[in-house]
């Protein structure tokens, strides 16, 4: 990561100095009642040059697990840098975050709009000023997420594969998981990896759902991370993970045969083997009862937690093909 001479940084209509801490607005519309809308954006410098991090969430508005990680990091000190800058933005899309849904007013998903557009909807004028006032100022972005629909993910993080500059990084949060996944058009990971940007994606838990163990390995990942990068302020006395990283090559969604009543009996993150049992489906009757049985060894890393699935729904998230 970059290490250059430290100089006044002017992000969003404000200049903060080494060493200077302040909080800046990211505004963008009002609410429909003329209420305005301020997006904090806490922003914390050394005096000694470094890198410049921005930790992201809530570009779902329902995805709150990862807004309570940037919480921490903020709460907590641990974006107190000792060397460069570190800018959080804890939610984002809070058009979504206070009608607690996902999307934008506009029925928009954010993570689709991007590079956005000045006179285009709510969520790609938001996406434009994110891209054009924010990301030119960073050197890496660690972008929090959960699962959606009742999937809960367990904690991993995500890149594309040919991306093997962020190995080590990913190597260094050490979450359980690092799951290979391609560039989706229109997201906020494509658009910043085309602007030469890194960023690692971190997935856990699920929607409208706060998860102590996804909560602790995002911080304790965050703090990990900004330890190799030498901008950790803060005592960290455990620097690592309780086991070694998995990294996921493929992957594969095992579907309902049947709709019925669902009940997952493996936990996410498990290890399962061919034909074990994952859990069952059964009618409000008691007439029927399957057995969802995977089809392959693996690591289960996203398992839906909903009481009613329909045929053809997605389940189970296994691992194909792993390295550890």
């Amino acid at each position: 990561m970059p290490k250059s001479k430290i100089e006044v940084l002017n992000i969003l209509g404000e200049s903060i100095y080494p060493g200077e801490r302040k909080e800046v607005n990211f505004d963008v519309a009002n609410l429909h009642t003329s209420t305005p809308v301020n997006i904090p954006v806490i922003i914390e410098r050394s005096k000694k040059p470094g890198p410049t991090v921005l930790f992201t969430a809530g570009i779902h508005g329902d995805e709150v697990n990862g807004v309570e990680i940037v919480r921490q990091l903020i709460a907590k000190g641990i974006n107190q840098p000792k060397v460069g800058s570190i800018i959080c933005m804890p939610v984002i899309n809070v058009f979504g975050f206070i009608n607690l849904k996902r999307e934008f007013p506009d029925g928009r998903d954010l993570n689709r709009v991007f590079p956005g557009s000045p006179t285009g909807s709510l969520a790609g004028r938001v996406a434009y000023k994110l891209i054009h006032e924010v990301i030119p100022h960073v050197d890496l972005i660690v972008d929090f997420h959960t699962g959606g629909s009742g999937r809960f993910n367990a904690p991993q993080i995500r890149y594309s594969k040919d991306n093997t500059e962020l190995n080590d990084l990913a190597q260094a949060f050490g979450a359980p998981f690092v799951l290979y996944s391609k560039n989706l058009s229109k997201s906020f990971r494509t658009t910043c990896s085309k602007q030469g940007k890194q960023l690692l994606l971190f997935e856990g838990g699920k929607s409208f759902h706060i998860d102590d163990v996804v909560t602790n390995t995002g911080v304790n990942g965050s703090k990990r991370l900004l330890k190799h990068l030498g901008m950790l302020k803060t005592v960290f006395k455990s620097n690592k993970p309780k086991r070694d990283c998995v990294f996921i090559n493929e992957s594969k969604w095992l579907r309902a045969k049947y709709s019925g009543m669902f009940k997952a009996t493996m936990a996410v993150g498990s290890y399962v083997e061919k034909d074990d049992i994952l859990g069952h489906i059964t009618d409000p009757y008691g007439k029927f009862n399957y057995f969802v049985r995977a089809k392959n060894n693996g690591f289960i890393i996203n398992v839906n937690e909903s009481p009613i699935v329909y045929q053809g729904d997605a389940l189970f998230h296994i691992s194909l093909d792993v390295k550890q």
